[in-house]
């Protein structure tokens, strides 16, 4: 009986690294993202009240939040529901504009492939963020439009 080792598997390929992202991209996106939101009249204020004068350690941690979504690489540890829902002036109007903005920094400063997916990954996160913040404050819609007549 001859004894075949069957060759292991190939490493598992991230989402990002199958269509191109890189941590410099990363960088890139996040800095050139937040350089917009930063002095975007309705998110700039918020934003800019909350970090102050933390954006260099903030902007750190985001690129290790986007390494960790779309390399795989482990290196963010946080809670951003449990940051987002500290924010009571948050609103889905917020969300709506920060996604906007992300959308057109992202086409702007990646390749249409990786752009499309840090947009997708984006709007799962966001929609994520919404549902959390809403459950903490009470906010949610009946399930099933179970709502009492």
């Amino acid at each position: 009986m001859s004894s075949l080792s069957a060759a292991p598997p190939p490493p598992r390929l991230s989402p990002g690294a199958a269509v191109g992202v890189t941590e410099a991209m990363i960088h890139d996106l996040v800095h050139g993202f937040y350089a917009t939101v930063r002095a975007d009249p309705a998110l700039g204020p918020i934003f800019n009240r909350i970090i102050g004068d933390g954006w260099d350690a903030h902007l750190a941690k985001l690129c290790d939040f986007w390494s960790s979504v779309m390399l795989m690489t482990g290196r963010f540890k946080g809670s951003p529901m449990v940051a987002h829902s500290k924010i009571p002036e948050i609103r889905p109007t917020h969300f709506a504009r920060w996604l906007h903005l992300f959308r057109q920094s992202a086409e702007r400063l990646c390749p249409p492939p990786a752009a499309a997916l840090f947009v997708a990954k984006s709007e799962m996160i966001a929609q994520s963020l919404q549902y959390g913040i809403a459950a903490t404050r009470g906010e949610l819609p009946p399930l099933n439009g179970s709502a009492a007549s």
